[in-house]
């Protein structure tokens, strides 16, 4: 038998580049065993190699192939003790509300919001009912209700990540906010170098990506630590 198979198993979105490549990565040297899922087949084969993990591949727009993918996941791997949702699209820059079409709409969203969704009801069942698991979903501070930078614009990419920011706080709710052994968090990486952010983003992708692997490798104590939140570099930040 594998020894892998007796490790405790992450599934990491977009972890083929970027700031899931970089939690992937940190995941394995963990001790965890590692699929990522990405776009991408050659670029997923190459990550993988380079981590020592393994990867499947699937267009996250596409929500049947999606569902299937996440399905073969469960089958093929079992449940995960650690999900993060790390894959994402920005929407044109010029997508404002009363300009956006209805195909950049249905793009944006099946990325950003459905995709999630399918991924969390598909693999995190099973990890709630174990009471053992974490979820930690890349969001952006875009998406806020309330705070800085919820002044319009971008308005797929921005809606979709507020309806990223009420799954979580909706699914935190129903799974007893962490006393039941099940965690779920959100997390702002800010704007970082990465092929989304650019080559001139201010964080690094590591710094970006260092509240996904603190949350998906702390200690937590139910009653004592906060889970069903929203972070933003180990702190806590309004929705």
């Amino acid at each position: 038998m594998n020894s892998e198979s007796n490790q405790p198993l992450a599934v990491v979105t977009g972890g083929s580049r970027g700031l899931g490549y970089v939690v992937a990565k940190a995941l394995k040297a963990a001790g965890n065993r590692v699929l990522i899922i990405s776009k991408d087949s050659e670029r997923a084969a190459k990550s993988a190699a380079e981590i020592g993990c393994e990867f499947e591949t699937v267009d996250f727009e596409n929500l049947d192939s999606t569902k299937s993918k996440f399905d073969e996941v469960l089958s093929k791997y079992g449940t995960p003790n650690i999900l993060v949702l790390a894959h994402g699209v920005m929407s044109e820059k010029m997508s404002k509300t009363l300009r956006t079409t209805t195909e950049e709409w249905r793009r944006v969203m099946a990325i950003n919001l459905d995709s999630n969704f399918i991924a969390i009801n598909t693999l995190a069942p099973t990890m709630a009912e174990a009471r053992n698991g974490r979820v930690i979903i890349f969001t952006a501070c875009l998406g806020r209700m309330s705070g800085p930078g919820n002044t319009g614009g971008l308005a797929p990419y921005r809606i979709s990540k507020a309806g990223v920011n009420a799954l979580v706080r909706n699914l935190a709710h129903e799974t007893g906010q962490g006393s039941r052994g099940f965690l779920v968090d959100a997390i702002c990486p800010n704007h970082s170098r990465t092929d989304m952010g650019g080559p001139d983003a201010p964080r690094s992708a590591e710094e970006g990506a260092a509240t996904a692997i603190w949350l998906a490798t702390r200690e937590f104590e139910a009653g004592k630590d906060l889970t069903g939140l929203f972070w933003e570099d180990q702190e806590v930040i309004p929705w």
